[in-house]
């Protein structure tokens, strides 16, 4: 998202792309709205309150009228009060509602977004905006917004009223806030570039530490705490220095601001005084002169803070607006079929395919294979060949440049996403277990499933018995990644969730790599099992485990180099028989040490 980064908003315009999120609550908005109205009428009709009780009250001496002008005055501040206190209720609501469903709307897209989205994104900077810069924007919806609005009204009205009061006076405090302004618009420029690059060094920062803290074992096994500690500091550093010079701009323009206006405001006061002794104006006109000059410079400056605010907000409205523009370029057809129950199992026909991040450097050449309905097929090859890239395509995370692939005779990108990955069960390398309880992680592709389905499966997976063992058994809470976990009680989780979710097709990455030798017998005959009747797909490092399949595939450098089974490899093969010479020849060798 480096581009996204390089370009600065100009303007508050990006703000307005909120309005769909505003739209569903226009009620609400007016209410607000209304509130907000009554509040800035009864701000504006309090000095003419005090004109009335200084001229009417005061100079006449009658009590009964000091008496009613201040009860006036007391009813005034009882609906100022109502009012204000009803605008910041929704106001507030508002802004906490209009962040929810932007949080909501911004995670559930990117969550949909195929992996090469995440090739260029790091997931720490989607959580910063996602936590940053929606604050920000609650920030304005829910207070600078109806502060900004408020005190636009107050400094109309203001002006409208001083104009009212004294003509010649108002033409002074007029000049002033034209002086006002210039300050407010060139160093307004320069607060929205240093807002949005502190964004930007935050997002940056929490990229950073999402990555670190995904990875703690390999960091504290090569004794780094201090060089990450030290680089997310600097980073925090950087992000602290781009906000001091964000404060101290935004200081400047406070302070040039309220210099401007109270001096303004001195200067018209004592116009104002000469004005009283030489009897051109009453006293109370001269009063209600002041406040209405001190509510306009009190307005004036509040919006020029408010402004700050909104410039923030538009850098992060743009940034959350960009990611949910973003397009994954794994789209699901407008009009999608079916898929068949049974049919002619997978076809991969003339497959090229490179990964986005590395475009000169093919994956997969001209790959073709047919699997037929039930078969079990094994694919082998060095690191590099392109075995977990025939996962990749089947479960639509990318699609091909070229070629094509179907399942049961239907082409893959003809069926909607949700059909295609519910038709297949996947169990990786690298087994992914949920901060949830047991029952949750083996009930996470089939949420229905009853207990005693979540027991057979495990069952199945050779994992009934350390889960029986656990403080709550099938209740207990496992951490984030199943931190409480041995690396083949996760591995057996995540079998027994494959087994559970009952799919047609298996796609096994080394399922039984991380197990001990007794509990991997246990889970390749339940594998075995589970493979009955269904296509299976296991990419085999190690070739001990392989050497029942139906066919074994040995690939190199994106294309099927042999075929055939374990036997018939070993000598019509010369990558497969070196292949097994390392292994069973390090296996020996092991043994025998």
């Amino acid at each position: 998202m480096s581009d996204v980064a390089a370009r600065r908003p100009s303007r508050v315009a990006p703000l307005f792309a909120l309005l769909p999120f505003l739209r569903p609550y226009a009620g609400r908005w007016a209410l607000a709205f209304l509130a907000l109205l009554t509040s800035a009428g009864a701000t504006l009709a309090l000095p003419v309150a005090f004109k009335y009780l200084i001229d009417r009250g005061f100079a006449s001496g009658d009590r009964t009228h000091i008496d009613r002008y201040f009860i006036a005055l007391f009813v005034v501040s009882l609906i100022l009060a109502a009012a204000t206190a009803l605008r910041f209720y929704w106001v507030s609501w508002l802004g906490e509602r209009v962040t929810a469903d932007l949080r909501r709307a911004v995670y559930d897209h990117v969550i949909r977004m195929s992996p090469q989205f995440f090739e260029t994104t790091q997931t720490g900077e989607v959580l910063s905006r996602l936590t940053t810069d929606t604050t920000l924007i609650q920030t304005v919806v829910g207070t600078s917004l109806s502060l900004g609005l408020r005190n636009v009204l107050l400094t109309v009205g203001g002006v409208t009223m001083l104009v009212a009061t004294s003509p010649v006076l108002s033409g002074y405090i007029i000049a002033t806030l034209v002086v006002v302004v210039a300050p407010i618009v060139i160093f307004g420029r320069r607060v929205r570039r240093l807002s949005r690059a502190s964004q930007d060094k935050v997002a940056s920062a929490s990229a950073l530490a999402g990555e670190v803290l995904n990875a703690m074992p390999t960091v504290q096994s090569y004794a780094q705490e201090s060089f990450e500690a030290k680089r997310f500091g600097g980073a925090v550093e950087a992000a602290f220095e781009t906000a001091l010079t964000r404060i101290r701009a935004r200081a400047g323009l406070t302070a040039v601001v309220i210099v401007f206006v109270f001096a303004a405001v001195v200067f018209v006061l004592w116009l104002g005084a000469q004005a009283v002794l030489a009897g051109q104006m009453s006293a109370g006109q001269l009063s209600q002169f002041i406040l209405y000059a001190v509510f306009t410079a009190g307005a004036v400056g509040a919006v020029a803070e408010v402004w700050g605010d909104l410039q923030r907000a538009a850098g992060a409205t743009e940034r959350l607006l960009q990611l949910l523009a973003a397009r994954s370029p794994v789209a699901q057809a407008a009009a999608t079929v079916p898929l068949p129950a049974h049919g002619a199992g997978i076809r991969f026909d003339n497959v090229g395919f490179s990964y986005p991040s590395r475009p000169g450097i093919a994956a997969l050449d001209a790959f073709s294979l047919d699997v037929r309905p039930g078969e079990h097929v094994a694919l082998v090859g060095p690191s590099g060949a392109g075995k977990t890239t025939l996962f990749q395509l089947l479960l639509r995370f990318y699609d091909p440049q070229s070629g094509s692939l179907s399942i049961n005779g239907v082409p893959t990108q003809q069926v909607s996403l949700a059909a295609l990955r519910q038709a297949i069960g996947v169990v990786l390398q690298e087994s992914v277990i949920f901060s949830g309880s047991v029952l949750d992680n083996i009930r996470y592709g089939s949420p229905d499933a009853t207990l005693e389905a979540v027991q057979r499966a495990a069952a199945m997976a050779a994992a009934a018995g350390f889960i029986e063992e656990l403080p709550q058994g099938y209740d207990t809470f496992l951490g984030e990644r199943g931190v409480r976990l041995s690396g083949g009680q996760r591995q057996r989780i995540a079998i027994a969730r494959a087994i559970l979710k009952n799919p047609p097709i298996l796609l096994l990455d080394e399922a039984t790599s991380a197990l001990d030798a007794a509990s991997e017998r246990l889970v390749q005959t339940a594998l075995d099992n589970a493979a009955q009747n269904r296509t299976t797909l296991v990419i085999a490092h190690r070739l001990a485990t392989v050497q029942q399949a139906d066919r074994i595939i040995v690939m190199e450098q994106g294309r099927i180099v042999a075929q055939g089974r374990h036997a018939d490899l070993l000598q019509s093969s010369p990558l497969y028989a070196q292949l097994a010479a390392l292994q069973f020849g390090a296996q020996h060798t092991h043994t025998v040490t």
